[in-house]
């Protein structure tokens, strides 16, 4: 049996104030980094020790797991791997607006598909925009076809997919293994993992801060599920 713990990063500063962050890099609020501390310690408690660690590039998810891997005392020698695969989904022309406002101005139903639905992507980032990930150094090493401009849901999937099929999960046999991500790309992996269709995706929730731990068989499939703090827990999907 193996361990895997998935962990959205803590509160942000824009998920503070209700506003599409995406691959826009924002640090965590204080709440947020009390949200990592309190994971830590949780992580702790069930004795969990990662062997290797997966995160993705923006600081808000990088900055949880390394609170949490102070507080659990890891060893200097733990790997920790950093991918844009894992990055939340890039929101395209909606970042940096406020959620409600934009409810308000573009209406309900239009609102929803670009924020929940599985197949529809937000307007596309304008190229000149400074939030072009192509003018971030973060990605220099990156080809700029495969860096987005807006995603919905599946467009997250198929970057996120690949790469757990080919670096997170052969690397799953040498023990307990953490990453730390976000609510969208967490939502993708859960997607392949659970066996999620479609159309149930779009009402599976990830809290902010809360590790999920999954007891894996030797073919990857689910044995058991569960939030470490029961009291902030979502609803957590059926195992088939």
């Amino acid at each position: 049996m193996t361990r895997l713990i998935l962990i959205r990063h803590g509160q942000s500063v824009w998920n503070a104030k209700n506003i599409f962050t995406g691959w826009v890099d924002v640090d965590l609020t204080s709440a947020g980094k009390q949200e990592a501390k309190q994971s830590g310690e949780l992580i702790n408690k069930i004795n969990f020790k990662p062997q290797i660690c997966f995160t993705s590039y923006l600081k808000r998810a990088r900055d949880t797991l390394d609170i949490i891997l102070k507080e659990i005392n890891f060893s200097e020698d733990l790997k920790i791997n950093k991918s844009w695969q894992l990055n939340e989904r890039h929101y395209g022309n909606l970042q940096g607006l406020n959620k409600d406002e934009t409810r308000k101005k573009y209406g309900e139903d239009q609102f929803l598909k670009w924020r929940r639905s599985y197949d529809t992507p937000p307007p596309k980032l304008d190229i000149t925009s400074e939030m072009n990930p192509n003018k971030d150094p973060l990605y220099a090493n990156i080809q700029d076809t495969e860096l987005p401009l807006s995603e919905c849901l599946k467009d997250t999937y198929e970057r996120v997919i690949p790469y757990w099929e080919e670096f997170i999960k052969p690397n799953l046999k040498y023990g307990d293994t953490l990453i730390a991500a976000h609510g969208n790309s967490l939502r993708a992996l859960c997607k392949q993992l659970f066996n999620i269709s479609d159309q149930e995706i779009v009402g599976l929730e990830i809290p902010t801060g809360n590790p999920l731990l999954l007891e894996l068989d030797n073919s990857c499939k689910i044995k058991s599920a569960s939030y470490l703090n029961s009291s902030r827990a979502e609803k957590i999907p059926q195992i088939n």
